[in-house]
C-alpha cells in the first residue's frame, strides 16, 4: 500500500483528510524507517507495510467511535507512535499525550510529532501506572487508547483514574479475547465492552489477521 492507496482506503471508509496531511504521513513514514534501522520502533518484517498495518491500523478507532472535538487522548505504550500520532494527524484538533516507558523510543516519537507539525502532541517517559499518581491528570482524559501493550484489565486498572467520567477505553487487539474481557469485568463490575472485528473496504488483512476494536466503558 502507497500512499494515494492510503488516502484512498482512508476515504472510502469515512477517514476523510487532505493533501497536507498525506505529506505528513509520508514525513513520518520516510524519518520512521530511517530510525527503525537504529532503535526497533516496530518489527522490520512490517516496514513494506507501514501504510497498512500500523498508519491506517492506528486510524481504524474513527470509523468505529466518535471522538469529541478537542478531545485529550492518552496513548499508552506508544512506541513509534502509534496509535497517537496518526490520529493526531488526521485530527489536529486532539490533544494527545503519547506516553511509554523507554525514553530512547519516545525522544524519537516526539521528534516524529515536532517535525510533522502537530502542535497539540505531548511525550511523557513514564510508566502510566505513575501517570496516574499525578493529581493534574486525574479525571483529565476523553479517550484513554492502546495497541498491543497489556490486557484490559490491567489497562483499566492502571488508568480509569485519569478519565474524565463520560471517556471511554479505547483498544486495538485481535484474536479471540472471551477471557480477557471475562476477567475486566470481573475486576470492573460496571464494565461495558463494545467488540468490533475491523472490516475496511480496501483492505483485507484486518479480517485476514482477525484484528479487532474494544471500545470500553466504566
Amino acid at each position: 500500500m502507497d500512499a494515494i492507496e492510503f488516502w484512498t482506503v482512508s476515504s472510502s471508509n469515512g477517514i476523510v483528510f487532505e493533501l497536507p496531511q498525506i505529506r505528513q504521513f509520508e514525513r513520518y513514514l520516510k524519518e520512521l524507517l530511517y530510525w527503525n534501522d537504529k532503535v526497533n520502533l516496530i518489527s522490520r518484517t512490517d516496514t513494506a507495510n507501514i501504510f497498512e498495518r500500523h498508519f491506517l491500523h492506528s486510524l481504524t478507532p474513527l470509523k468505529y467511535t466518535d471522538f469529541p472535538q478537542k478531545a485529550r487522548v492518552l496513548d499508552i505504550g506508544t512506541g513509534g507512535g502509534f496509535p497517537g500520532l496518526p490520529l493526531a494527524i488526521v485530527r489536529p484538533d486532539m490533544h494527545v499525550l503519547l506516553t511509554d516507558s523507554i525514553n530512547k523510543k519516545l525522544k524519537i516519537t516526539e521528534m516524529f510529532a515536532q517535525h510533522t507539525g502537530l502542535r497539540h502532541v505531548t511525550a511523557r517517559t513514564i510508566r502510566v501506572e505513575d501517570l496516574a499518581k499525578e493529581k493534574s491528570y486525574i479525571g483529565s482524559f476523553d479517550i484513554i487508547t492502546a495497541r498491543a501493550v497489556a490486557s484490559m484489565g490491567t489497562l483499566i486498572g492502571w488508568t480509569h483514574k485519569l478519565l474524565k467520567p463520560n471517556g471511554k477505553f479505547v483498544f486495538l487487539k485481535g484474536g479471540d479475547l472471551t477471557k480477557e474481557i471475562d476477567d475486566a469485568k470481573e475486576a470492573f463490575p460496571t464494565l461495558t465492552v463494545e467488540e468490533h472485528q475491523i472490516r475496511m473496504l480496501g483492505a483485507d488483512w484486518f479480517e485476514n489477521e482477525k484484528k479487532k476494536l474494544f471500545v470500553c466503558r466504566l
